[in-house]
């Protein structure tokens, strides 16, 4: 299903760059969020209104094949902009793991499911916890899987 369209980058500079690094190099450079150490995964997806392409940097939670996309925004009382776009097209997005990127298809997941992958979120990434501790929101939990 490759997602065409008009690609517009973020405008975070540094986003913007580590993406751009990322793809280059088919994974081999810019794999990390930044000096941390902690693998990251690229994932493009359509934009929930202009329909854009976008691409966003998320922590690499991988588990048997399927990837957790948390929705953290660093704990603010709101969620990412990229989250109602998955919302609305859960079958439009796409991961980079590596040299390759790959369609999946993206599901929220609530209660005991959304918490099992949580937490396998805060094992990658134990900063998750700080996040939900500080906001009041239940922090959303999307699975992707290939198709």
């Amino acid at each position: 299903m490759s997602l065409t369209g008009e690609y517009v980058p973020s405008t975070s500079g540094w986003v913007r760059e580590q993406i751009e690094a990322y793809e280059a190099s088919g994974g081999t450079e810019a794999s990390t969020l930044r000096e941390t150490g902690i693998p990251v995964v690229i994932v493009t997806f359509r934009g929930k209104e202009e329909g854009v392409v976008r691409k966003i940097a998320l922590m690499r939670v991988e588990h048997d094949g399927e990837y957790a996309l948390i929705a953290s925004m660093g704990g603010a009382p709101k969620n990412p902009a990229w989250y109602h776009s998955l919302v609305r097209h859960p079958d439009e997005v796409m991961i980079q793991d590596g040299p390759e990127p790959f369609d999946v298809t993206v599901r929220l997941v609530e209660g005991d499911e959304r918490q099992t992958w949580f937490d396998r979120g805060a094992e990658v990434f134990p900063t998750y916890l700080d996040y939900a501790a500080k906001t009041e929101r239940i922090i959303p939990v999307f699975v992707a899987s290939r198709l």
